[in-house]
């Protein structure tokens, strides 16, 4: 009885674990900020926040990791309740995210990034991935911390 216990906890761990993301390495440079600056007025005319919104679903079971690509470069891997802030030159972009579920859900997104671009929301769901250019920071933002550089 205790074997299956035991057996019955790996099997548990292994599926929770086993949509874990491996991070891929940035090539962006991520413009460090510390929470108490961001603010809109300090966003725009080409630097953009960048944040995933995964759900507390997608957090539970370890599938809320995103990689992320703009025109075929690497920005990294962005955890739940993570931002980046990256500066853009105006015109439109192609993002690529990733995140698995146990299988590998892939999306493309075309942004059109202006003066007036601040704020781009990426969050995974069942089937697909989400991105829209929300402009405005989410609701208990001092929860959020800046995404690190992973290798």
């Amino acid at each position: 009885m205790k074997t299956l216990k035991i057996l019955f906890y790996i099997l548990i761990s292994t599926l929770l674990y086993s949509c874990g993301l491996k991070p891929i390495t940035s090539e962006y440079a991520f413009i460090k900020s510390d929470i108490e600056e961001i603010d809109l007025d300090h966003l725009g005319n080409g630097k953009v926040l960048i944040y995933n919104d995964a759900s507390i679903l997608h957090t539970l079971d370890n599938t809320a990791r995103l990689n992320i690509w703009i025109n075929n470069k690497a920005l990294g891997q962005i955890r739940p309740k993570e931002y980046a802030i990256i500066n853009f030159e105006p015109g439109t972009h192609q993002f690529k995210v990733l995140h698995i579920d146990f299988v590998n859900i892939k999306s493309e997104h075309t942004v059109d990034i202006n003066q007036d671009s601040k704020v781009i929301r990426v969050k995974p769901t069942i089937s697909s991935n989400k991105l829209e250019i929300t402009n405005t920071l989410p609701e208990k933002f001092e929860r959020f911390t800046y995404a690190e550089k992973r290798e």
